[in-house]
């Protein structure tokens, strides 16, 4: 079964035994078959909201993963919001796997999770579309650590890849500490792109200020954590190797 580069590296980070591993915001189920096939011994969960696409995944699933003789499947389908996830007690080891999703509503889903699930010692792997400055000051204000950070380009996007748990005590950075290697033109334009970014959104926020009547305290809160993004873009961009040192 052919899946995308960003849900390859995802498949290849479930290196450990789970008793049960979510895939949410599941889409066409592609990452989650892949996983029943390489992970015999875990139950896998497809979960969205979208009712026809689920019906959809469980025709599939019923037709490639059929119910053994005695009715089991390794598989589960819920229709439902990944806030609301059915967690099993504290003696099964979750994973629970959010992608393809904006950050925003990616914070959203893992607050929650966390706010039902208090005493849960829970895995996650999170791959957001945008916003993951935000994501990652989320997840350090929630306590989660780090067990592996990737990059990875696919079809002209990049993606920030994060292993998180609730018990890893390795500090999730702002900007990532594992991801990065600056030697790859891959990772240069990928930094380029960033920094050029928040610096348009920088212009854009100053030039609304001299226009606009806005809040001081909000604006001013806005503009220093949008220097503190620049800047640490910045001291990245430093640490590029220059072309001599690199051949």
């Amino acid at each position: 079964m052919k899946i995308s580069p960003r849900l390859q590296l995802i498949a290849s980070l479930v290196q450990h035994h789970y008793d049960d591993i979510w895939d949410c915001c599941c889409d066409h189920g592609l990452l989650g078959a892949n996983l029943l096939e390489n992970h015999p011994d875990s139950t896998l969960h497809f979960v969205d909201v979208v009712p026809d696409l689920m019906q959809e995944i469980s025709v599939k699933l019923n037709h490639f993963y059929p119910a053994s003789a005695e009715g089991i499947t390794r598989w589960q389908v819920h229709c439902l919001d990944v806030a609301l996830l059915p967690l099993a007690d504290n003696t099964h080891r979750q994973l629970i796997i959010i992608a393809g999703v904006g950050g925003d509503l990616l914070i959203r889903l893992v607050e929650a999770i966390l706010k039902a699930h208090p005493h849960h010692h829970l895995e996650f792997i999170l791959c957001p579309v945008q916003h993951t400055f935000a994501v990652r000051k989320s997840l350090q204000q929630h306590k989660l650590g780090l067990i592996c950070e990737h990059l990875i380009e696919d079809n002209r996007r990049f993606y920030e890849v994060l292993h998180v748990s609730t018990q890893s005590q390795v500090k999730i950075t702002a900007i990532g500490s594992q991801m990065w290697d600056l030697t790859r033109t891959r990772d240069q334009r990928y930094l380029h792109k960033t920094l050029s970014h928040y610096q348009r959104i920088q212009t854009g926020s100053q030039n609304k200020l001299m226009t606009q009547k806005v809040d001081s305290l909000n604006s001013t809160d806005f503009h220093t954590e949008l220097s503190t993004i620049i800047e640490a873009y910045q001291a990245l961009l430093a640490m590029i190797p220059s072309p001599s040192l690199r051949s």
